[in-house]
C-alpha cells in the first residue's frame, strides 16, 4: 500500500498545474492514462495567462519553449465581411499559439521536478472510502497498484465519471463536437500570429497556425448535425471548408494532402455539481468545460489547477473555507461564461431558423 496526501487523476494542464503547486509541500501522486501527452487541438492561450505563469514560477521556461505570439483575432461572425481585433489594447499584451504537446510535457516535467510522483500510463479502476481518506486501485502494466490518500483531485476531463458515486453530477449544456485536421504550412503568410473564426449555417470554423509549422482547421457543430460522411472523408471535409472564399484564403498557406480523416472530440459546455465534496475536488474540464469559441479552456485549466491546489493546502492546514471559496468562484465563473456565450452566439442573426443557431438563441 502506497500512501499519499493527494492523488491527482489526469496529468493534463489542470492536473499537472495542481501537482506543481501542491508537490513542494505534500506527497502527491499524478496519474494519467497515457505515457506522454497526445497531439491534440487546443492551442490558444490568453494574454492574462502570463500572470499565472509568473506566479507559479513557470514563465521563464515557457518563454524558452518556442511558443509563437498571438496578436490578432479575425472573424466573420454575424457578417459576410471579416473583422479583426488585435492585442494592442490588452494590458497583458499578446496571447500565444502553443505547441500543445510540448507545453504539456513541460508541465508534467515541472511537477516531477517539484516533487510529484508521475505514474503514466495508469488508470483508476476502483475508488472507495477508507476512514477519513480513500483507497484507490490503479491499473498499470505491472498489475494493480493500491494507493491510500487523504484527498482525490479529479482532473480527468469533461467526460470523467470518477466522482459520480460520491455525489457529483455532471450537467451537459449542449451537444457541441469538433472535427479537425492538421495541414503543413509552406512559406510564412499574413495569417501568422492570428486566429480566424467563421460562422456558417450549421456551425462554425476555426483555423490558426501553430509554431511547429502546421495549421489546424476545425469544424464545430452539434453531434446530431455532424454528417457521418464528413468525418470519414478528408476530401469532403476540405471541400466543405473550400465553399468559403474567406476561409480558403486563411488556409491557403497550408497543404492538407495526405492527412488522415478528421478527428472528432467533444467540445460541449458542462459543469460538475458540486465541484468539491468530502475529501475530493475537481478542476479543469472535469469541473467546468467551455465551448472553444470562448478561448477559455487552457487558461481555465491553469487557473483551476492553481486555485484548487491552494484550496486543498488550506484544507490540509485545517481551514476548509478554502474549498468553499473555490466552489463559489467556479459558480461565479460559470455564470459569467454562460452570459457571455449567449451574447456571442446572439451576434449571429443570419441563420436564426437553422437548428444549430436556434438552439443558441437568447
Amino acid at each position: 500500500m502506497h500512501e499519499f496526501d493527494a492523488v491527482i487523476v489526469g496529468a493534463g494542464p489542470a492536473g499537472a498545474t495542481a501537482a506543481i503547486n501542491l508537490a513542494p509541500f505534500r506527497r502527491v501522486l499524478l496519474v494519467d492514462r497515457v505515457a506522454e501527452p497526445a497531439d491534440r487541438i487546443g492551442d490558444s492561450l490568453a494574454p492574462a495567462a502570463r500572470r499565472l505563469l509568473d506566479d507559479m514560477g513557470l514563465w521563464v521556461d515557457f518563454a524558452k519553449d518556442g511558443h509563437s505570439p498571438w496578436y490578432v483575432a479575425r472573424s466573420a461572425w454575424g457578417s459576410d465581411f471579416p473583422t479583426e481585433r488585435d492585442s494592442i489594447a490588452d494590458l497583458d499584451g499578446n496571447g500565444w499559439h502553443l505547441e500543445r504537446k510540448r507545453f504539456e510535457i513541460r508541465l508534467r516535467k515541472t511537477a516531477v521536478d517539484r516533487g510529484a510522483v508521475l505514474l503514466a500510463p495508469a488508470k483508476p479502476i476502483a475508488l472507495s472510502r477508507s476512514g477519513a481518506g480513500w483507497l484507490l486501485t490503479l491499473e498499470q502494466s505491472q498489475g494493480p497498484l493500491h494507493v491510500s490518500t487523504r484527498l482525490v483531485l479529479d482532473c480527468g476531463g469533461r467526460a470523467s465519471s470518477l466522482l459520480k458515486p460520491f455525489g457529483a453530477s455532471r450537467r451537459a449544456d449542449d451537444r457541441l463536437l469538433c472535427a479537425y485536421v492538421f495541414g503543413v504550412r509552406g512559406v510564412p503568410s499574413q495569417s501568422e500570429g492570428s486566429t480566424y473564426v467563421e460562422s456558417v449555417p450549421d456551425g462554425w470554423w476555426y483555423t490558426s497556425a501553430s509554431p511547429d509549422g502546421r495549421r489546424v482547421l476545425a469544424w464545430h457543430t452539434d453531434a446530431d448535425l455532424m454528417p457521418a460522411n464528413l468525418v470519414r472523408s478528408r476530401s469532403q471535409f476540405l471541400e466543405m471548408a473550400g465553399r468559403s472564399r474567406s476561409l480558403s484564403a486563411e488556409i491557403a498557406d497550408a497543404s492538407f494532402d495526405g492527412v488522415d480523416a478528421p478527428r472528432v472530440i467533444a467540445a460541449y459546455s458542462s459543469a460538475l455539481t458540486p465541484p468539491v465534496g468530502a475529501g475530493w475536488v475537481a478542476a479543469g474540464d472535469a469541473a467546468l468545460s467551455f465551448d472553444p469559441i470562448s478561448s477559455q479552456g487552457l487558461f481555465h485549466a491553469l487557473y483551476t489547477g492553481l486555485a484548487s491546489a491552494a484550496a486543498v493546502e488550506r484544507s490540509f492546514l485545517g481551514d476548509d473555507s478554502g474549498l468553499n471559496d473555490y466552489a463559489a468562484r467556479l459558480t461565479s465563473i460559470n455564470a459569467a461564461y454562460t452570459r457571455n456565450l449567449k451574447s456571442w452566439y446572439g451576434l449571429e442573426r443570419r441563420w436564426r431558423d437553422h437548428t444549430f443557431w436556434r438552439r443558441r438563441q437568447i
